[in-house]
């Protein structure tokens, strides 16, 4: 076992399913298009901070931080066992930048001190249904079941965050067939509700969705949201339980 900030990290990438099944990954394209959106985020506030705007959005963050850190001869050993089990190389480049920028913590915290967690999102992503593609057409990601062109970097500075990530929120993201759409009180309140293939389900206790008979569109004050605002209502509602 590798020991550092570095060994984490390391642990919980070699256990990703890469070759996910894809109906697991469908079932969980809710949550990782939000992983996805949060780290993009995440990534143009980091390359902002460190000037690798030309390396966005997939990059080791540590190599324009601090160009002369090195990983522990074991730690560098376990990454290079490692990275050859993963597919393309934006995503083992993102890898190996988070076991990097993890041991970066622990050697020197001052030198990320006021930044987000650059990789987690992006390492709860890869957990939750192993790897994304490029559209060859039109080089968009294709998170598998999703396509998403994310736009440029700048579009993504000061968009407010998804700072809630646990199992719980990201699962009450799941579970919805074909196109979904949620719906909200237009002056905030902890009600949602979301409308999909199979009807419309309002969110309950233990963040669970329940069959409801409501229509949000025939209902005054509730508004249409999208899935961040979605993520985010969650989020707020996991912490406040």
């Amino acid at each position: 076992m590798v020991e550092s900030g570095a060994g984490a990290l390391l642990e919980r990438l070699g256990a990703v399913e890469w070759d996910m099944r894809w109906d697991l990954a469908f079932e969980r394209v809710g949550s990782r298009r939000v992983l996805m959106w949060e780290y993009l985020r995440r990534a143009a506030v980091w390359a902002g901070a460190c000037g690798a705007e030309g390396a966005w959005p997939f990059f080791d963050a540590t190599r324009h931080l601090d160009p002369g850190f090195e990983l522990g001869a074991r730690q560098a050993a376990a990454l290079a066992e490692l990275l050859p089990r993963v597919p393309a190389g934006e995503i083992r480049r993102t890898c190996e930048g988070a076991v990097r920028l993890a041991e970066l913590r622990v050697r020197a915290p001052g030198a990320v001190e006021g930044l987000p967690d650059l990789y987690e999102p992006l390492v709860l992503f890869y957990e939750r249904g192993g790897s994304f593609g490029r559209d060859c057409a039109t080089s968009a990601l294709d998170l598998v079941g999703v396509t998403y062109r994310p736009g440029p970097l700048h579009g993504f500075l000061g968009s407010r965050p998804v700072t809630a990530l646990g199992d719980s929120v990201l699962d009450a993201l799941e579970g919805a067939e074909g196109r979904v759409e949620y719906h909200a009180p237009e002056r905030g309140g902890p009600e949602l509700l979301r409308r999909h293939a199979l009807g419309t389900e309002a969110l309950g206790p233990g963040l669970r969705w329940h069959a409801t008979g409501r229509d949000p569109d025939a209902e005054r004050g509730l508004v249409r949201i999208d899935p961040l605002e979605a993520a985010r209502r969650i989020g707020r509602l996991a912490e406040n339980r």
